[in-house]
């Protein structure tokens, strides 16, 4: 059994069947990628993760324990970190306030508005958002306010803000979405860096074909809410389904 296990996920909007019959395990301590044309049904399924969404059928386990029922915020006390499409962040916070909220809700759970002011005099707080800045080598930014960080930036201390959680399984949402060509590198070499350093699982949703086979061990293709092929980075660059599902994208495009 793998880390996360979605057993016949089913979900209809309407008329509109999202997805039918979804099958998919995650290995632990694996890189999967889930790919797929345009309306695959990713983001869906990926919203069915995390809460924001409930399937109509099936199943969704993490460790063994459903996910269905529980609130975002609940889930993501299960071990489930998500890195949006759009980078999460306080705009008109510093790069190191924002990467105390999220220690600070790791260690005490809900605070209240003055949590700012208590945060910025917590040694322990302020020493743990330093060393995770460390790690995402952004110490150096750390007084700018967000905002003007640039987008490679941006899904750096996103990314930081989620590892601060200590997850289990973390979810990417096109974590390259908008990124030059350097930003992008960048943000393969800091994803490879995280898996080299710690004990995690990644599964990403990625439509740049250099990040996902930069990255995956394992790939699961999705055409019309429904997987089609799971198989290795190899064997899914030559798989006729495979090219039938893009190329039938691309012809009707």
């Amino acid at each position: 059994m793998g880390i996360l296990e979605v057993k016949n996920v089913g979900k209809r909007f309407g008329g509109l069947q999202a997805l039918g019959d979804v099958n998919l395990s995650i290995a632990e301590n694996s890189v999967h990628a889930i790919i797929g044309p345009n309306g695959a049904g990713k983001s869906t399924l990926l919203n069915c993760l995390v809460g924001k969404l409930i399937p109509d059928t099936g199943s969704v386990l993490f460790d063994g324990q459903s996910v269905l029922g529980r609130k975002p915020y609940e889930i993501n006390q299960m071990g489930i970190s998500r890195v949006f499409q759009t980078p999460e962040i306080f705009g008109d916070l510093t790069v190191m306030e924002n990467m105390m909220i999220p220690c600070f809700a790791k260690r005490d759970g809900s605070f209240g508005l003055n949590a700012m002011t208590n945060m910025l005099n917590d040694r322990d707080i302020v020493n743990r958002a330093e060393h995770m800045l460390e790690e995402m080598n952004m110490v150096d930014k750390r007084h700018m306010h967000s905002a003007s960080l640039s987008r490679g930036d941006k899904r750096r201390l996103e990314i930081g803000m989620c590892l601060s959680q200590e997850p289990r399984l973390l979810l990417l949402d096109e974590p390259t979405a908008g990124m030059a060509r350097a930003d992008t590198n960048n943000t393969i070499d800091l994803l490879k860096q995280i898996k080299d350093e710690r004990d995690i699982t990644i599964a990403i949703i990625e439509h740049d074909m250099h990040v996902v086979f930069s990255l995956a061990e394992r790939i699961t293709v999705l055409a019309q809410g429904t997987p089609l092929v799971e198989d290795t980075p190899d064997n899914i660059k030559g798989h006729p389904k495979v090219r039938e599902a893009y190329l039938g994208e691309t012809q009707a495009a």
